[in-house]
């Protein structure tokens, strides 16, 4: 029997559903009907060409049974693809294609397809559907839920995009079965993220998770019922985690600092973004940047005196569980953190870093209110925590 999970998103721009499911992707054309509300003949496909030869015929072919004259469009893999040059390509094809007010982009891929395509969704025709098909495990519990779309730039990361929530999100977790190692290790790095938002009881489940079933050996559970459950109920608490903050603040607020604005989602990713864009997008893995800015974030907070050890030590523990991140070795420390001036959270002239008053406490801080010495402490602290190093 298939075990099938159902989470409501509830917004102010809109509502949809996510639904989690094994091998669900044969029937996508019945749940896009659904989700589009009958509405619509015609959906255009946007994916990479290494997704659509795994899933682009079943997808496909489901939508085509539904009703729905289908095309594709494919982008690059890769972060770098996440570009005004691209979005131009796609919008270009959706008007080719005439693709009209209401008919729908499905997003098939990871979190680069789903922001692309969410922005192209965005932007033709002042605004289309969009469905999410997310398949990677970053994507399920954080791209594709929120309605954050964006491409990256010379600048930086994801400074130029809109707000475009989707009209349902369809997560087959039969796909994780074909993500190598380090896609699924930023795909926990996401995971523990949110742990360290939320509280103690979502990262131990994630600690847990890991210690059962080893990123190093997910190929081989996929189809064991423990593995569904355990993995389902995990994005399922993760997913919940996100629609919860971003239904309190849609929109990110600029004026907000609370504990409860969207914001805090952003923990690690000061640093990540500096990482990615140093690194011209083509280095790390986005959740792995995420990974080392937790854990300067968990550093930094020790420095500042606003944690102790035993936060840090947590989430070392848990990080670690996923093998070596990427070196930090040989990246320009100037750069990365020259990098920070151009985080999508400046706010008139400072940037805001999310840290942690201890598991499940996050705190908005604002750049001026941090020595540039304490920062660089931290980085040099997690530099230590690499072997060898």
């Amino acid at each position: 029997m298939r075990l099938t999970q159902r989470i409501e998103i509830i917004e102010r721009a809109a509502s949809y559903e996510v639904v989690i499911a094994a091998d669900v992707l044969k029937e996508c054309g019945a749940w896009a009907s659904e989700c589009l509300g009958g509405t619509g003949s015609r959906v255009a496909i946007v994916s990479n060409e290494k997704v659509f030869d795994l899933y682009g015929s079943a997808v496909e072919n489901s939508l085509s049974q539904a009703g729905f004259r289908v095309s594709h469009f494919l982008i690059g893999d890769g972060e770098e693809f996440k570009s005004l040059p691209t979005a131009q390509a796609a919008l270009e094809y959706l008007a080719v294609e005439e693709i009209s007010r209401t008919d729908a982009v499905v997003a098939l891929g990871g979190g680069v397809v789903g922001d692309l395509a969410g922005f192209a969704a965005a932007l033709h025709l002042r605004g289309i559907g969009l469905l999410q098909i997310p398949t990677t495990l970053l994507a399920m519990i954080d791209s594709s839920v929120g309605g954050k779309t964006g491409v990256n730039t010379a600048i930086g990361k994801n400074l130029i995009g809109a707000f475009h929530q989707p009209k349902g999100v369809l997560i087959d977790i039969a796909t994780l079965a074909t993500l190598p190692e380090r896609e699924l290790a930023a795909g926990f790095c996401e995971m523990i993220k949110h742990g360290a938002l939320c509280g103690e009881d979502l990262l131990r489940q994630t600690d847990q998770f890991l210690a059962a079933f080893p990123v190093s050996d997910l190929s081989e559970p996929i189809n064991d019922h423990l593995f569904q459950a355990q993995i389902t109920d995990l994005i399922s608490a993760n997913i919940a985690l996100k629609g919860r903050i971003v239904a309190g603040d849609e929109r990110e607020s600029a004026r907000r600092a609370d504990g409860q604005s969207r914001k805090i989602l952003n923990l690690g990713h000061t640093l990540a973004h500096a990482l990615e864009k140093v690194t011209g997008y083509q280095y790390f893995k986005h959740g792995e940047a995420v990974g080392w800015g937790v854990l300067f974030a968990a550093e930094l907070s020790k420095t500042l005196a606003l944690c102790d050890e035993t936060v840090v030590k947590l989430l070392n523990d848990v990080v670690h569980r996923l093998g070596p991140l990427p070196t930090l070795a040989g990246i320009d420390e100037e750069a990365v953190f020259a990098a920070f001036r151009f985080d999508k959270k400046n706010v008139s002239g400072a940037f805001q870093m999310v840290l942690l008053k201890h598991i499940g406490q996050p705190v908005i801080v604002d750049s001026t209110e941090i020595p540039a010495e304490a920062m660089r402490t931290a980085y040099h602290r997690i530099q230590g925590l690499e072997p060898n190093s």
